[in-house]
């Protein structure tokens, strides 16, 4: 495994990180979770991502959080970074949802204490709140690190506007920054080349990116005129609307043609897109869901992949075509 450091801060996350949304405490037990960790772990995989309402649509708030925590268990914590996040509703009350000073530090102590752990190493923002003032949320932030429950604060989704707006904030009220950003980024979903990834490279804010397989759709799994493949996610009527969104004919398509400049490359289309993603050095980690140890050994291989300029040009011509 290779790791690199968030942004310009000491910590250093594997390029391959374990995800745990709409997996684990969800559409998968306990004991696949095990399976993974176990494998991810041997792997060199030292960043396991989750957050307080994973698995909540499924079964309940905070179910990812106790199967991945029973998982993590015969590890010293020290070994590897452990992420949650709050801002989505976990109840039906009004200050059960957001990014208030009452609901950052409630949920954060409720996921620690599901996480049997003192501590997380990066907590994020899952969303930006408008209805809370940036002043508050860096305030509540900064008090959990100074308190030590939180080592870094992250957010998720939030656009470069709202992030420097929390960084000028933080600056001048001397408050702890914001340290990294997990948006949404594959060879489908490339909104944060635009000013997202610039950004953060000039404020020194890691990135670590989710969905980087367009949930599956990037495997090459899903085919254009056939049926959804059974025991698929798009096929899980829980977590398939998910998927939706990813399934036209143009994304398809690409996908297909993707498929055959990674057999030229002797490699698998998710290794190719998990490749294309790292050759950005402006990346940390790249997270992956899997509800199979064999998935993450496969899409680790990735990290050794070096896609040459005329691959990553017929790349592009694919994906822009």
């Amino acid at each position: 495994m290779n790791y690199r450091k968030i942004g310009r801060y000491g910590m250093k996350v594997s390029e391959i990180a374990l995800g745990s949304w709409l997996t684990y405490g969800g559409s998968f037990g306990q004991e696949q979770a095990d399976a993974c960790v176990k494998k991810a772990y041997d792997l060199g995989i030292n960043y396991f991502d989750t957050a307080d309402v994973y698995g909540a649509g499924q079964t309940h708030p905070g179910a990812a959080e106790e199967v991945l925590a029973k998982s993590l268990e015969e590890f010293a914590r020290s070994s590897y970074v452990l992420a949650t996040k709050a801002f989505w509703p976990v109840g039906d009350g009004p200050n059960d949802r957001g990014l208030s000073r009452k609901h950052i530090v409630e949920q954060c102590n409720a996921s620690l204490k599901r996480l049997d752990t003192d501590y997380v190493d990066i907590f994020y923002c899952h969303r930006y709140d408008p209805e809370t003032p940036i002043d508050e949320v860096m305030r509540a932030l900064d008090d959990l690190i100074r308190q030590g429950k939180v080592l870094y604060a992250g957010v998720s989704e939030w656009s470069a506007t709202q992030i420097l707006d929390a960084q000028s904030t933080a600056r001048q009220w001397n408050l702890s920054p914001i340290a990294i950003d997990q948006p949404a980024y594959n060879m489908l979903n490339r909104y944060i080349e635009k000013e997202v990834m610039s950004m953060c490279a000039r404020e020194g804010l890691g990135i670590a990116v989710f969905s980087p397989l367009a949930e599956g759709v990037l495997t090459g799994k899903y085919k254009k005129g056939q049926k959804l493949p059974q025991g698929s996610r798009a096929a899980d009527p829980k977590v398939g609307h998910f998927v939706e969104r990813y399934l036209t004919e143009e994304n398809l398509t690409k996908v297909e043609r993707l498929s055959t400049l990674a057999a030229e490359n002797r490699i698998t289309v998710a290794q190719l897109a998990l490749a294309w993603i790292l050759r950005h050095k402006e990346i940390s980690s790249v997270i992956i869901g899997a509800s199979r140890p064999e998935q993450i050994e496969e899409n680790a291989k990735a990290i050794d992949v070096t896609l040459e300029e005329n691959t990553l040009e017929a790349i592009d011509e694919v994906l822009t075509r």
